[in-house]
């Protein structure tokens, strides 16, 4: 029996994931990790730490955030109290979506999680107010490797659907740098390394 099933985006490894519930009269039962079932079904992550957030105001935006290597994280995400709206930015080099966004809408009582690679920024904005988000991820937090890209860069385009005076937004988070910044210190990394 199948436990989960994927459902991909249009950037390549970035799915929705989504389990099974066995329901009756009292509620109902999921599993919502299981490594060998997601190893069968191409998901090889190993996890290692598990974090949670509390996001009190509706419109609390949280990102664009991303650990540079070797400390880069793949996360599995889900949310178990209200509802957010998810979003992964490809930013692995030579990828063909290389700066481009996919997202999804999360929900409690929905129960899908979205699994996003390594090589990807992740952000999320509160579609309600009291969400509890929970993520897995197969990297410790590494504060030396913290990176983050606005989450209203231009470049990127991402269609959140919340206005901007409706949005909350940490100090930190309201001053990461652009999208062309992150790539020409690629680039410039690039050209270091062919030295």
């Amino acid at each position: 029996m199948m436990k989960f099933s994927l459902h991909p985006f249009d950037i390549t490894d970035v799915v929705l994931v989504r389990s099974k519930r066995f329901v009756d009269r009292r509620g109902y039962f999921m599993e919502t990790w299981s490594e060998s079932e997601f190893e069968r079904l191409g998901i090889s992550a190993r996890f290692v730490q598990d974090n949670q957030s509390l996001s009190k105001p509706r419109g609390t935006l949280r990102g664009l955030h991303f650990q540079r290597g070797p400390f880069e994280q793949a996360k599995l995400i889900r949310v178990t109290q209200g509802a957010i709206f998810d979003v992964a930015v490809d930013l692995r080099r030579g990828s063909p979506t290389f700066g481009r966004w996919c997202g999804a809408t999360l929900t409690g009582d929905g129960g899908d999680q979205l699994f996003i690679p390594v090589g990807f920024a992740h952000g999320f904005v509160t579609l309600e107010p009291e969400v509890i988000v929970c993520y897995r991820v197969d990297s410790l937090y590494a504060p030396q490797a913290e990176g983050g890209i606005r989450w209203d860069d231009p470049e990127i385009g991402i269609e959140w659907p919340l206005e901007k005076r409706d949005l909350v937004l940490s100090d930190r988070d309201s001053k990461l740098p652009s999208f062309r910044d992150f790539r020409d210190a690629l680039e410039a990394e690039d050209r270091r390394l062919q030295a």
